[in-house]
């Protein structure tokens, strides 16, 4: 698996694996109460799912099994400060892609049949349900959210949101689906990036909450063409270069954008937990960091910077681009593919 996750925890935000399955995470908060107790979090269940499935409908079915056993729950920030959340989950391989949201135990699953879908901070899932929780319905009549009378709408029973206004109000939901819409048919790589640097839009997120890590990836469906997945591994995706990664035998773990270990001395791992913090940023990140403070306060050299990171991020969409077209792969040079890109981002900082 490849992945891109919080430096102090086990699971991931996102990530691939081998057989083209990605799977994204999204917090979601609805009626049902979240768990204090520690359980698997959605980010473990993201690990989980690409470390055990071949098909997106399997990395599902991992999931929902996982939840249905250990449940969801436990902090989701390296601080005293308690921040819990329910998860939603977008799966895809080359051939399909699956909507998964979940309120505790209980989840429902859309099969994406075409057109484009995104996922963000709620239920999304309405009335089109191709699988589900066994006592998905009577536990929503059973507290009252659902009558048992009118269609079953999964988002209205189990959130406070008014889902025939979901695709209208302002807010990072409805804002992505606006994107999306407007290149339906069209997406490509650069254009999904751009989506993901949207400040407007709230999609990339300044402030207490800042986007932290941006993941684009194409997924052929003609088998023999290879998956190639795009990472930042730093925040703020409109200063990142989204860096090509593709699987192929031989490849070592990626030391420059690998955030350090402290075994059993991490206080993550000690109870009571989060008593210090410790530095867990990797090399990339620090230059990046103080490439940061330069593109913000010393105009002529920031603006230098940044056209040279976009056009190192031109040149690698450039380079995927002919491979996807000829079907060549030169599998010793992909080796280091993501590595190397890395180097050429820290010399440009």
């Amino acid at each position: 698996v490849v992945l891109s996750r919080p430096a102090w925890l086990w699971g991931a935000e996102m990530g691939a694996n081998e057989h083209g399955v990605c799977i994204g995470n999204e917090a979601v908060w609805g009626r049902e109460e979240v768990g204090g107790d520690e359980a698997l979090l959605g980010m473990d269940l993201v690990r989980l799912g690409l470390e055990r499935a071949d098909t997106a409908e399997k990395a599902l079915t991992v999931i929902v099994d996982l939840l249905e056993k250990y449940g969801q729950g436990g902090n989701c920030m390296e601080s005293h400060m308690a921040f819990t959340y329910h998860n939603s989950f977008l799966i895809a391989d080359r051939k399909e892609a699956w909507v998964l949201e979940t309120s505790g135990k209980y989840w429902a699953a859309e099969k994406v049949e075409g057109g484009v879908r995104n996922i963000s901070n709620q239920l999304s899932i309405t009335t089109k349900i191709d699988r589900e929780h066994p006592e998905l319905k009577e536990y929503a009549k059973s507290k009252g959210w659902w009558d048992g009378e009118k269609e079953f709408d999964f988002a209205a029973a189990y959130s406070y949101v008014n889902t025939a206004r979901m695709t209208t109000t302002r807010g990072r939901y409805c804002e992505g689906y606006k994107l999306l819409n407007k290149h339906k048919g069209s997406i490509t790589s650069e254009i999904m990036m751009k989506i993901l640097r949207d400040k407007e839009s709230g999609i990339n997120m300044e402030g207490e909450f800042m986007t932290t890590g941006s993941m684009v990836s194409v997924l052929p469906q003609e088998p023999n063409l290879p998956c190639i997945h795009f990472f930042t591994g730093t925040p703020d995706p409109a200063r990142s270069v989204f860096k090509p990664f593709i699987f192929v035998p031989n490849i070592t773990q990626l030391l420059k954008t690998s955030s350090p270990t402290f075994g059993d001395h991490d206080p993550v791992k000690k109870q009571p937990r989060f008593q210090n913090k410790p530095d867990r940023r990797h090399e990339l990140y620090k230059k990046h960091e103080s490439a940061a403070v330069v593109m913000e306060t010393i105009e002529g050299k920031g603006k230098e910077m940044l056209k040279e990171i976009q056009e190192l991020e031109k040149q690698k969409i450039s380079e995927m681009e002919s491979i996807l077209q000829n079907g060549c792969l030169d599998t010793n040079q992909v080796v280091n593919l993501f590595s190397q890109c890395v180097e050429e981002e820290l010399k440009i900082y």
